[in-house]
């Protein structure tokens, strides 16, 4: 009985943003759609795709605020949820929206039919911010898509917020460092530790792409941390970056934050 109130309230949330009942404008979730990820040189495949708290406690904060959420992934398909994630540990004091986002994920219809990356790009002045959760299956297909830095730079361009979660700093690499609009920003991401605990605990094996933080760094970016696990994130200007599964309260107190000051900046002082 419980399952279907929440159910339920969860399709109710999503039909009024569907018709429009968001009043403060609209942003963009970026998604990987990857599904296996290569470890020890190709010799071992591992489920992966996005970390379900990362993309959805960041979908809730927004969402209550009343903005509009639409979702993108590479060629449509709707994102892959790393069943990791799923796991009670990641949700610590927000063990309550684990259904809640376990139904949403299964049931929305928004996030099974996302738009295509060119979509996107077409459609990116509609957008107020850009978030991309974290998860190593971004690391199998949006790091190397070409798609990635245009939405990036398109958004940097016009100061709109961005918010790039744990493994999702990454796509900063993407944009060469000529061209970079992010050189000489602070920013966060995964640790080098968490990596190293991810990969000897979690996937018992190496990634093909690792070591973000060494490649945000001799990017020319300002690398900061805090502790394995902790609760931290990071804004410089219209950039938000945060560290791991546990920074959602933190990511999402700063993303609001821009995501405020950008539109006073659009809107102008008051006369």
């Amino acid at each position: 009985m419980q399952f279907k109130k929440r159910l339920i309230i969860t399709l109710l949330v999503s039909f009024f943003v569907q018709i429009g009942f968001a009043q403060q404008g609209k942003i963009l979730f970026v998604m990987s759609e990857a599904d296996t990820l290569l470890l020890k040189k190709g010799k071992k495949k591992r489920q992966t795709g996005v970390f379900l708290n990362e993309f959805y406690l960041a979908y809730k904060a927004i969402v209550d605020k009343g903005y509009m959420v639409e979702f993108a992934t590479p060629y449509g398909k709707k994102a892959t949820i790393d069943q990791e994630s799923l796991k009670d540990k990641y949700w610590k004091e927000n063990t309550t929206l684990r259904q809640e986002a376990i139904d949403f994920w299964k049931n929305d219809s928004r996030f099974m039919n996302p738009m295509t990356l060119k979509q996107a790009i077409a459609k990116q002045q509609e957008y107020l911010g850009l978030v991309i959760p974290g998860g190593q299956g971004l690391m199998v297909d949006l790091i190397y898509d070409k798609n990635i830095p245009v939405l990036l730079q398109g958004f940097a361009k016009s100061q709109k917020t961005i918010g790039l979660i744990c493994h999702a700093p990454s796509l900063i690499t993407t944009i060469p460092q000529t061209d970079n609009p992010f050189i000489g920003y602070e920013v966060n991401s995964v640790t080098p530790f968490e990596e190293f605990y991810i990969e000897t605990f979690v996937m018992k094996g190496r990634p093909k792409n690792r070591k973000i933080a060494r490649q945000l760094k001799r990017l020319g970016l300002k690398y900061k941390r805090r502790g394995p696990g902790k609760n931290y994130a990071v804004r410089d200007r219209n950039l938000v970056t945060s560290q791991n599964p546990f920074s959602g309260s933190k990511f999402n107190e700063l993303y609001l934050q821009a995501l405020d000051d950008y539109q006073k900046q659009v809107r102008g002082p008051k006369k």
